[in-house]
């Protein structure tokens, strides 16, 4: 092997590993933007369920950080990290064959979530009405784009 074949190998190695590296830390990074909306709506479920005081900043809080992920959520979904790639991931290959869709339930969460921010700044019976059409739209795209592992 020539020199110049030697190195067309590795660097083609590297670049392959590189993908590899990068799958993972997609699927890495868009489970721990999962964890912050998980995070924050558990905390206005337990405002709205009456576990704990309604507190429209924290409410209103919780929200803008939901609404900060789908800017960044919507990028991680290249080819190459999908649950064949990638066993980590919960990812539906529907995301893939619907990516118009999928980018459609995305933008609706940051739309969700800033209304209900604004609806926690009107009162609690505001935000329960604009929580609860979050809250229809995340159970609706996960039943859509999302398979949960036993």
């Amino acid at each position: 092997m020539t020199g110049i074949s030697k190195f067309v190998v590795v660097v083609s190695a590297l670049a392959i590993g590189a993908g590899v590296a990068f799958a993972g830390d997609a699927v890495k990074e868009r489970k721990e933007l999962m964890k912050t909306v998980g995070k924050s709506t558990k905390l206005a479920a337990q405002m709205v369920k009456g576990q704990q005081p309604f507190d429209g900043g924290k409410a209103a809080d919780a929200m803008m950080a939901i609404a900060a992920v789908p800017d960044k959520y919507i990028t991680l979904f290249p080819e190459g990290t999908d649950m064949k790639s990638n066993p980590d991931t919960e990812a539906s290959p529907k995301i893939w064959s619907d990516m118009d869709g999928f980018k459609k339930a995305v933008a609706q969460l940051k739309t969700d979530s800033t209304a209900a921010a604004e609806a926690a700044k009107q009162g609690e019976g505001a935000f329960k009405a604009a929580f609860g059409a979050l809250v229809k739209n995340c159970k609706s795209c996960h039943q859509d784009y999302r398979i949960k592992k036993q």
